[in-house]
């Protein structure tokens, strides 16, 4: 008898915790929009379960009259219960679950084809990482391989996805796992699985991917490292060097910069006009974007522009200078940079100079309003705000 009342008491105290709990219109059943599928009959206190399978309502009497008792048998039966679920043309293997979501690849108009190679990378590092995955039914995955799965993946080595600076095996990164990780659950919504609670992906998580401060070269470092390109004795050494400042001038990406024509330059109206690499899904997102030109970035144009280029000659004389640039910094004695870098150290040199944030990541061509440069130069941001802090006085200020 006291354990009953004990159990309603402690039922009660989680209820109230939960306080859109509802009353059915003749006051048998109370229902509870935070935890979905679980109802209790008033006059006897027992929870049962509600769900929709194939079609037909099925319920289930949970056997308990406390609340969080009630929450963890009803995922369990649920979970058991959206097994049986079919979906009308969802494929019977991974493997074909796969296929669908390759050809939904080759069919997105909005993605590049950098964006399709590196996808199919995470496809093809998914499938490599969990041998029979193609031959598993959807349905037969369960929460525990995923986790396991999961663990080892994270600490395994493999190839370098696309796009790193080496060829030889490296640690699973975080974004490249996070990346994957996506990619898994896309391949399981094609196979009629949802990424929700009862996915068997559920309870594994993304992880965290710390942004770290790009090491970047002070202003007379940058100078030296451009004279030890123009005198590195190359066969394109000046053009290399005025690569290099180009894409420091204007932060463009490698690729933009590979493509920008003379027909881009408005010297008049101080605009250089970049086509976006990256394409967006999102609404806000154009095809090209306009880039001011700083002065240094004007004396390097005025100076290319010497030999009447036409509007469709590149504006650049090479499309790389990695190699040029890597050498040089070791002669100067720096850290390594690379062509991205430089679109780094135009950001930041536009944020020391007073720049606000969402101005330069319109500037750098990002479609988030400045989320992504807030998190990776965020700590310039601070350092600015302590200097401005010191000149707001609500004295007046001490004369010498």
């Amino acid at each position: 008898m006291k354990t009953e009342k004990s159990d309603t008491k402690r039922d009660t105290k989680a209820r109230k915790s939960n306080r859109d709990e509802r009353l059915s219109p003749d006051g048998k059943w109370r229902s509870f929009p935070k935890v979905p599928n679980l109802l209790q009959y008033v006059s006897t206190g027992v929870y049962y379960g509600r769900v929709k399978v194939n079609g037909k309502i099925l319920k289930k009497v949970l056997n308990t009259r406390v609340f969080e008792d009630a929450k963890l048998l009803l995922h369990d039966w649920i979970s058991t219960q959206t097994k049986k679920r079919h979906v009308v043309g969802a494929p019977a293997t991974l493997g074909e679950a796969r296929s669908l979501y390759e050809s939904s690849l080759d069919r997105d108009h909005t993605l590049s084809e950098k964006s399709r190679y590196y996808r199919r990378n995470c496809i093809k590092r998914l499938f490599k990482s969990w041998p029979g995955l193609a031959s598993a039914k959807p349905r037969s995955i369960t929460r525990l391989q995923c986790e396991k799965w999961a663990s080892e993946l994270a600490s395994s080595t493999g190839s370098a996805p696309p796009g790193s600076m080496t060829k030889k095996t490296t640690a699973t990164s975080p974004q490249y796992y996070n990346n994957i990780l996506g990619t898994f659950k896309a391949i399981l919504s094609r196979a009629g699985i949802a990424d929700d609670d009862f996915s068997p992906l559920s309870t594994v998580k993304r992880m965290g991917i710390k942004q770290a401060p790009p090491v970047l070269p002070e202003t007379d470092q940058f100078l030296r490292i451009i004279q030890s390109m123009e005198t590195s004795g190359a066969g394109q050494q000046q053009e290399c060097a005025d690569f290099a400042r180009f894409l420091a001038f204007s932060g463009c990406r490698l690729s933009e910069a590979q493509a920008a024509t003379w027909g881009d330059v408005d010297l008049t109206k101080g605009l250089l006009k970049v086509n976006n690499a990256k394409i967006r899904r999102a609404r806000n997102w154009t095809p090209t974007r306009l880039v001011p030109i700083i002065p240094d970035m004007r004396k390097l144009l005025e100076r290319l522009q010497r030999d009447s280029p036409k509007p469709t000659d590149p504006i650049c004389g090479v499309s790389d200078c990695e190699r040029s640039l890597a050498n040089a910094c070791r002669r100067v004695g720096v850290t390594r940079l690379t062509h991205h870098d430089l679109r780094h150290l135009f950001a930041t040199r536009c944020i020391e100079a007073g720049v606000d944030i969402p101005t330069v990541s319109h500037w750098l061509g990002h479609s988030d309003g400045g989320a992504l440069a807030m998190r990776v130069y965020g700590h310039l941001r601070e350092t600015h705000s302590a200097d401005m802090a010191q000149k707001v006085r609500f004295t007046p200020a001490t004369s010498a």
